[in-house]
Formats: structure tokens, sequence, C-alpha cells
């Protein structure tokens, strides 16, 4: 059975850059250049998170709040715990 989990993500459109902006409760903060707009910002969100997690783009889906700041991502191929130490380790201060 393939390995996935899901992470709630706090999303921020329209940022100076993408980055990982730390955990607000059990929620990644994100930030993301792209604008909220035509799901351009769920996609950014997409490809940041999994350039972050070093997996490719179609391993990471948007399953809840398409249109909304709150979402909740699928992650294919990572144990929560996986997600959660490699996240870490990108996030800012």
């Amino acid at each position: 059975m393939p390995v996935s989990c899901r992470l709630a993500v706090k999303a921020i459109p329209n940022a100076p850059r993408d980055a990982i902006a730390g955990w607000v409760g059990d929620a990644l903060k994100v930030r993301v250049r792209a604008p909220a707009l035509d799901g351009r910002a769920n996609e950014a969100l997409r490809e940041f998170l999994a350039r972050s997690l070093g997996l490719p783009r179609g391993a990471i889906g948007v399953v809840q709040g398409a249109k909304s700041r709150a979402k909740v991502v699928e992650i294919r191929g990572l144990t929560p715990a996986e997600v959660r130490a490699r996240l870490d380790a990108r996030a800012g201060p």
C-alpha cells in the first residue's frame, strides 16, 4: 500500500517570495509569489511543496480548500513524520 498523508496548510498568496513561514498549530504556513487567481496559487503551492519535500509535483494534491487560504494537501510517498522532518529542516527563522 503506498504511503501518503494529509497536511493542513495556510497559504499566503502574493508574497515577495516562495517560503515556508513556519507552523501555526498543526498547519504549515506557506508563502507563494503567485496570485490567488485562476488556481495559480494552488499550482505554485504544489510545486513549492514538491521541491521542498524532494518529490515530483504529481505527488502533491490540494484535496480541500482550493478557493481558500486554509487548505488540506495530500502528500504521496512520505509518512507524516518524514514530511514534518523535511519541512522543519527548510523552515526559516
